[in-house]
């Protein structure tokens, strides 16, 4: 019997016992896993082995799967199981992770069926050049670059108005269509930079727990804050930051639940936009709770629409176009069985979804994009701004 046969009913075991933890071990065996979907990724080490690299490695190789089969799901590995294997011979050597850029990969294991030519087979140069992310003579008729600042606002209100928890996350996404091999500096308003060249700190941004992507020169970043890469081709993420302030509620929730015995329970909710007048929110649902045993819903709306649904027991009031110090009121009306339940159940929080744009929380701002490259073409960096709702809760009394 194999090792990694141990797996499942250790994992089934663990489970049962209420004991399941990210890292299982068999004897001397140690399973590192993730699932994804209904699949098992799982890694095996007879060492002390850096998790946070092995973690890392999995779940790049489920970004790697999903470029190439779109959906990653058991259906997928077997129709694939020759390209599986090409690629996982690809992404690690002896246990250490090797190239694991899907558009690299994908420059040398198509999902076509390759006929053999002997004495043809190469690996591109960009594998084993020092910039192994991106291919030599990319060519385009216009140069731009699209950033994305986008920014999620994680919230937690308790029943009494108070903030018990605020933090934003941020990321900045790049989508790159440049020709030629070209280094971009990104200049942000970053406190610490302020700092080192003498400049007014007011508008500028204290960012933790920066993660870049593998295209940016740390060393540099470290010594002057200059964030300087060469970019891969097409989309990707070139970095992340969270802020841990006190963030203002953007959307305000106030909510009163009246329960009148054995027959009905009514309940009212009033948002409130509390962010700049100018700025607009979109596509904004409310997810209000509503008792298991209601039932016979009635709803009205100062704005949108409001729907029940049963399976969730919530009421869900959306709005298209919230614009900012605009208040709005739900009321909704539900009978109650004659028999009342047994009240175990805790009330769960009111979550809110939502996206502003051309607006960021922290005030992180973009303050310059230099693109240089040797042939000294012209390129165009185009910027937008978009906050939304991460986990969002206000807990209701």
């Amino acid at each position: 019997m194999s090792e990694i046969e141990h797996f499942m009913p250790l994992l089934m075991q663990r489970e049962e016992e209420g004991a399941l933890t990210p890292l299982l071990s068999h004897g001397r065996v140690h399973f590192l896993w993730i699932k994804y979907s209904n699949l098992y990724l799982v890694a095996t080490t007879l060492k002390n082995a850096n998790a946070s690299l092995v973690y890392s490695f999995l779940y790049k190789t489920v970004e790697v799967f999903s470029e190439y089969f779109k959906e990653l799901e058991e259906e997928s590995i077997r129709d694939n199981f020759v390209i599986v294997y090409e690629l996982l011979d690809e992404l690690m050597d002896f246990g250490f992770p090797q190239t694991t850029d899907s558009k690299i990969l994908q420059e040398y294991i198509t999902q076509q069926g390759n006929k053999l030519e002997t004495g043809k087979s190469r690996v591109p140069p960009t594998v084993t050049n020092a910039v192994s992310w991106r291919s030599e003579g990319i060519k385009y008729k216009k140069n731009e670059v699209f950033i994305d600042v986008i920014e999620s606002v994680n919230l937690l209100v308790n029943a009494n108005g108070s903030v018990l928890l605020s933090e934003i996350v941020g990321t900045i996404k790049l989508k790159v269509f440049l020709s030629g091999m070209p280094e971009l500096r990104l200049g942000l308003n970053d406190r610490v930079l302020f700092e080192l060249t003498g400049r007014n700190k007011n508008k500028s941004v204290e960012l933790e727990d920066v993660k870049f992507h593998q295209c940016v020169r740390l060393s540099r970043f470290d010594n002057d804050r200059t964030i300087s890469f060469i970019p891969p081709d097409g989309d990707f993420e070139l970095m992340s930051y969270r802020l841990s302030t006190q963030v203002k509620p953007l959307i305000w929730i106030e909510s009163v639940i009246e329960k009148f015995s054995h027959s009905r329970v009514e309940i009212m909710v009033k948002a409130k936009g509390q962010f700049k007048k100018q700025s607009v929110a979109n596509g904004v649902e409310i997810s209000v709770p509503v008792p298991s045993d209601a039932d016979s819903p009635r709803f009205k709306t100062s704005v949108g629409s409001a729907k029940y649904v049963p399976e969730k027991n919530i009421v869900i009031w959306s709005i298209k176009s919230f614009p900012g110090g605009k208040e709005y009121l739900m009321r909704a009306h539900f009978g109650l069985p004659s028999v009342e339940k047994e009240e175990e159940e805790g009330r769960p929080p009111i979550g809110v979804k939502f996206e502003i744009p051309y607006f960021t929380v922290s005030g992180i701002q973009v303050r310059y994009m230099k693109i240089i490259e040797k042939s000294g073409y012209q390129a165009l960096p185009w910027v937008r701004y978009i906050t939304q709702s991460g986990d969002y809760q206000l807990r209701t009394s």
